[in-house]
């Protein structure tokens, strides 16, 4: 941790100073071109990385298993720079595969999950497709079949119930974006787990309530277009104060990184919160692979700034993308991305 604050601690601060300069348009508007060669190099090399160009897969004991949820948030990352738009037709296409889409859902009738079901929903919207007519199957409807009578939307599974601030977040974000809306009480359960300090766990069951960078990020967007502005401020403000001089963030477990600082910088950027989100940029930059490193490398956006590792590169980079644009989830459209991916412009 010191031996990268001191060594990013100039670059944050300048490319914090350039940045905020840049902002004198809305938080809504086109980076300039030095943040968009970074998030569109990013996400260039994300898209080289997708398995047969199509998605992205997770090993466990030297078996290679498909990820769909993984692959939706490249589909995510390559919206919000605005680039790759023909992989992230690809992927989406893999990941809407009956095969594939049902094994990620649950089957409908003994197994229904809550996060997969409103992720999928919310990237069949990004992409302008239809999410009631996604191969046979309505996923508004199956998503608003899985909220409680107290707002919060839940797993039916055989397997337990594993809905979190997650599920609850990209449900709202989701429903933001269909002609019913958000149902009042799914901002209303989300607002009620907010902790004493303003930030939100990621499980509400808790004996102590203990924010989380991740989830708070995520409950903020969804806050805001269920039309709970405080709500919502109260978890930016926690934000804003337990970001770290260098502008990353901190997981669980501590550790600043492209993840929790990704997600945070995307929040604060579309919550109005521009400065604190150049210092969490920079901080990103600072964990990118640039001219100096591998060609195969470049755009890269690694977890921690140690030593590169390959198992969280995919995952890291996807979003730290969110973060170096800004564009939130409620914001997020492919209308108007460029086809190719591109790599970072070296000499």
């Amino acid at each position: 941790m010191v031996v990268r604050l001191s060594r990013h601690r100039l670059l944050t601060l300048l490319c914090g100073v350039l940045t905020a300069l840049t902002l004198v348009t809305p938080a809504l508007s086109k980076p300039a071109q030095a943040v968009a060669d970074r998030s569109d190099a990013a996400a260039g090399w994300l898209a080289r990385q997708l398995v047969d160009g199509e998605r992205f897969e997770v090993v466990f004991d030297g078996v290679a298993y498909p990820d769909p949820g993984l692959t939706l948030d490249a589909v995510f990352a390559f919206a919000a720079a605005g680039v790759a738009d023909d992989p992230a037709a690809r992927a989406l296409a893999w990941v809407t595969r009956p095969d594939i889409r049902d094994g990620y859902l649950g089957d409908g009738t003994t197994e229904a999950y809550a996060g997969a079901t409103a992720k999928l929903t919310l990237a069949v919207q990004v992409r302008g497709g239809d999410p009631t007519a996604v191969g046979g199957l309505d996923l508004v409807t199956r998503l608003r079949s899985l909220q409680a009578p107290d707002g919060r939307f839940t797993d039916r599974s055989a397997y337990g119930d594993y809905s979190n601030a997650f599920s609850q977040s990209f449900a709202i974000l989701a429903l933001a974006r269909t002609a019913a809306g958000v149902p009042p009480t799914g901002g209303e359960w989300l607002a009620g787990t907010r902790c004493p300090d303003g930030g939100y766990p990621v499980l509400p069951d808790q004996a102590t309530c203990v924010s989380d960078v991740d989830a708070t990020a995520l409950a903020v967007q969804a806050l805001r277009v269920a039309g709970r502005a405080a709500d919502a401020t109260a978890g930016l403000d926690w934000l804003v104060s337990v970001q770290s001089t260098d502008g990353g963030f901190t997981n669980a477990a501590g550790t600043a990184n492209a993840n929790s600082t990704g997600l945070a910088a995307q929040a604060l950027r579309d919550g109005g919160r521009p400065l604190a989100w150049a210092r969490a940029r920079g901080f990103l930059v600072g964990l990118q692979v640039g001219c100096a490193g591998a060609p195969a490398d470049r755009g890269a956006v690694d977890f921690d700034g140690g030593t590169l590792d390959r198992d969280t590169l995919n995952r890291a980079t996807t979003q730290a993308v969110l973060g170096l644009t800004g564009v939130g989830y409620p914001r997020l459209t492919a209308v108007g991305a460029d086809p190719d991916a591109p790599t970072l412009p070296c000499r």
